[in-house]
């Protein structure tokens, strides 16, 4: 690692309410980095403008400049940081324990993402996506680089989802505090080895909306419930401002 970058300025592009934005800015927070905050609207589709799909090609939030470099997927992001910053280690000492550090955010990314994105985009995207004329929506579809993406945009703007999937994705999320259980049992403070890591900053914005959600869910899950209780005492957790999903971006930022 070159140690020269350890003095480089960070500048942040991120929207407060994405999970993944969420789980960086932790990240910044736990290792006590300052960093320019550059919000993205999402909704008016600055994410996939060729400005910042010169930044980021995935035309996804959050993307992190480090001095010249461009850095983006947050659990890449958050490995780099501890790399170059190792003190206070978010990371396992373990090698083992790393992996399953691993392979658990992998799980969360990939199967509760598309799970939370149902209550996500339902709740802060569908009331304008609905609005749109047919050949806005085409030109916004074309400009998205992801076919998940495409079609998630595609649904909260012509095909909202029912109920029923909620109810699905729902019981979906519910299998997050459920492995959360398992691997908190036994009197561990944290997911993962002996103190905090990765995997509980990447649980950290899911748990969140799970409470907002579903708030009589975490506490069938003891376990999950001490653990959140301790990770929202981390000064960390309000330095990266995690706040209620509904919060307007000007009150997240009066904060």
């Amino acid at each position: 690692m070159n140690k020269s970058y350890v003095g480089q300025p960070f500048i942040l592009y991120h929207g407060w309410r994405s999970s993944a934005s969420r789980r960086v800015r932790l990240c910044l927070a736990e290792k006590g980095l300052s960093y320019e905050s550059r919000l993205v609207n999402m909704l008016k589709g600055e994410q996939h403008s060729p400005e910042y799909l010169s930044i980021n090609p995935n035309g996804v939030v959050p993307a992190l400049l480090h001095g010249d470099r461009v850095l983006y997927e947050s659990s890449a992001i958050a490995e780099y940081l501890d790399e170059l910053f190792p003190e206070p280690s978010i990371r396992p000492r373990d090698a083992y324990d790393r992996l399953v550090m691993r392979n658990f955010v992998r799980w969360v990314d990939d199967y509760c993402l598309p799970r939370l994105i149902v209550f996500n985009w339902s709740q802060a995207m569908q009331a304008a996506a609905t609005q749109w004329s047919d050949r806005e929506l085409a030109e916004r579809i074309a400009r998205v680089p992801s076919a998940s993406r495409k079609e998630a945009w595609t649904r909260v703007a012509r095909k909202p989802y029912s109920d029923e999937e909620k109810a699905d994705a729902m019981t979906g999320l519910l299998k997050l505090l459920e492995k959360m259980q398992a691997m908190l049992a036994n009197d561990h403070s944290w997911i993962v080895g002996e103190r905090l890591s990765i995997a509980d900053l990447a649980a950290i914005p899911f748990v969140m909306r799970i409470n907002e959600l579903n708030p009589s869910a975490i506490a069938n899950f003891p376990f999950v419930e001490s653990w959140w209780n301790r990770v929202r005492q981390r000064p960390s957790f309000s330095e990266a401002r995690i706040c209620a999903f509904t919060a307007t971006d000007a009150e997240v930022e009066a904060l």
